[in-house]
């Protein structure tokens, strides 16, 4: 089985790509492949200047959007493209390559075309990388715009040093694709909204051994825990995992990753240091029984007891809710057979939780092992937010997208 996406804070980010008309713009092309590969979706949107270095079909292609570079899709129609709908659907507007023409236009509110018009409409933050020649970049009307932008919040990424167009040797050079999405991913991190959050997480099964090959145990792939580890982390979070048994690779940069077996062992891994954390999530499927005997070889068929006595194991998540202090948020997971509504809500009173995610087995494609899964989260009024099929990473993204709202009312 595979392990998540790896994580990036450009992991489901929305992109507005604006392309003006420099030679670095062929450069674009490269960045919007790798701000796709690390997880944003991006759409272009061009200068007819731009246009004249390289073609929209390249850009449509690699996006697998359209590109948007006139007021109107249809002259004959009348048919028009909608700046102020393409300025609310970004995350962020990054124009790169920047020409002084287009900084010029930024800091004056011109609209004398598209892209003016759609950086006019953006309620996003907006985020340059200027590139020019040496002596167009030095320019003190060049360098009063570039401040003039900055004072007003624009994320302004620095020109390279290099060989020029013209033949010079200076700074003007757009950065490298490579280094304007490390830039972005610097930029999303420093405005995560769980930035210096402490998270820690149970996934995966427990396993409570009968001797030393057999074990009591729940179905549990952990992919909802890995993929909600994943999403946290995305989000800026620091994330502590503590896994059960499970074919899946540790998400990359969770700050630690702690394997155990038993509920026991879970138990001593989530009790560590608890009250450092500042959110506890619960979505292992502890085993809520074990042998209160086993062996430590393994037992024959003529060996095996005719009944196995059971007790107890701890309850972690009934521990998180009665130690936590006023600053903690525990979530805790209620998988059902049936409809589950009254359980799960008691469960949510009874240990003490903030809210809670219900799904149930009862509806297809949301049992064990599979990759989708259909959950309703209930906070302590009971007002269910019910979600539709999807994959985990979309649900863990749905959830952490009601965590964010719970601790931001």
């Amino acid at each position: 089985m595979g392990s998540p996406a790896p994580s990036t804070a450009l992991h489901g980010k929305r992109i507005l790509l604006g392309i003006t008309g420099s030679i670095a713009a062929y450069k674009s092309a490269i960045l919007a492949r790798e701000l796709q590969r690390r997880g944003a979706t991006v759409r272009v949107v061009m200068t007819p200047g731009a246009i004249e270095f390289i073609t929209p079909l390249t850009l449509a292609t690699l996006t697998d959007h359209p590109v948007y570079s006139d007021f109107t899709e249809n002259k004959a129609s009348g048919e028009w493209t909608n700046h102020v709908e393409l300025g609310l659907w970004g995350d962020v507007f990054i124009v790169a390559p920047a020409t002084a023409n287009t900084l010029s236009a930024f800091v004056h509110g011109t609209c004398d075309n598209f892209l003016q018009a759609v950086h006019l409409s953006s309620r996003c933050p907006v985020c340059v990388a200027p590139a020019m020649d040496l002596d167009m970049l030095t320019h003190a009307a060049t360098q009063s715009n570039i401040q003039h932008l900055q004072d007003r919040g624009v994320g302004i990424i620095e020109s390279d040093s290099g060989l020029l167009a013209s033949g010079l040797e200076g700074k003007g050079r757009m950065l490298e694709p490579e280094a304007i999405a490390d830039w972005m991913e610097h930029w999303f991190n420093e405005r995560a909204p769980l930035r210096n959050k402490k998270v820690i997480i149970t996934a995966g099964p427990t396993q409570e051994p009968i001797d030393s090959v057999r074990f009591i145990g729940n179905h549990s792939s952990g992919k909802m825990g890995y993929a909600l580890a994943h999403a946290l982390i995305v989000q800026g979070a620091e994330v502590h995992l503590i896994s059960g048994p499970v074919q899946l690779n540790a998400p990359k940069g969770v700050a630690s990753f702690t394997e155990v077996q038993t509920a026991e062992e879970m138990m001593t891994a989530a009790s560590l240091n608890f009250n450092d954390f500042d959110i506890a999530i619960a979505t292992a499927a502890v085993a809520d029984a074990r042998p209160k005997n086993s062996a430590a070889i393994k037992l024959h068929r003529n060996e095996l007891p005719d009944s196995i006595e059971l007790e107890p194991t701890p309850d972690i998540l009934a521990h998180w809710g009665k130690v936590k202090a006023a600053h903690q948020t525990v979530i805790g997971f209620a998988l059902e057979t049936d409809d589950g509504v009254a359980s799960a809500m008691s469960k949510l009173k009874r240990k003490n939780l903030d809210f809670i995610v219900l799904n149930s087995t009862a509806i297809k494609g949301a049992g064990f092992g599979t990759d989708t899964n259909q959950v309703s989260i209930f906070n302590r009024d009971g007002k269910p937010h019910k979600f539709e099929l999807k994959s985990k990473v979309e649900v863990a993204d749905d959830i952490v997208r009601h965590l964010l709202n719970y601790l931001n009312p």
